[in-house]
């Protein structure tokens, strides 16, 4: 058994870079230790909370708005939320943070290059949008603004799932976001 205090994991990077395999992951460990928590991604949230909302900035922003007021609400009721948000623009991120408070704030940037994420992308959207195809995409033509000083960042290019897993586990475990009986694993 595990024990957990609320905090908000923020996975952030573009559409393809591994935040929502990544999120599986790190729930089923939770899970594994017995440790309750709600997963908020980012498109579910917009079927659901945000439905209606386009892709322009200002729509952008509620969005992720919204996803973090949620959050903050779980997590100051000591409930662990993970999420997994492109969320572009950093001020938004950073107003967010500021929110849930940033000593329970976890900022994840999940990066690869865009030529991986392009030979990664089954539905061929970024084709799409280097073609002029699709409008507003993030990472072609609308800003991805990365994280400046985020906590955590892993390489889905450059390393494995389970080493991108582990830096993220050893972070909560060094941090005492979650306590259980095993070592920390090695990165």
């Amino acid at each position: 058994m595990a024990s957990a205090k609320g905090f908000t994991l923020w996975f952030t990077g573009l559409s393809g870079a591994g935040k929502s395999t990544l999120v599986e992951i790190i729930s089923a460990r939770l899970n594994e230790h017995g440790v309750g928590h709600e997963i908020l991604d980012g498109d579910v949230v917009r079927t659901n909370l945000s439905k209606g909302l386009g892709f322009s900035k200002e729509d952008r922003d509620t969005n992720i708005r919204r996803i973090g007021f949620v959050a903050e609400l779980l997590t100051r009721h000591e409930i662990p939320v993970i999420t997994a948000a492109i969320s572009p623009y950093k001020n938004v991120r950073n107003e967010v943070a500021a929110k849930i408070g940033r000593q329970r704030f976890i900022e994840v940037f999940v990066t690869a290059s865009l030529d991986e994420l392009v030979r990664r992308d089954v539905k061929g959207l970024y084709e799409k949008a280097l073609h002029g195809e699709i409008k507003n995409f993030t990472g072609v033509s609308d800003p991805y603004e990365a994280p400046d000083d985020p906590q955590v960042t892993v390489n889905s290019e450059d390393e494995t799932v389970e080493e991108s897993a582990d830096k993220i586990w050893n972070y909560l475990l060094a941090n005492e976001f979650i306590n259980v009986e095993q070592p920390v694993l090695q990165a």
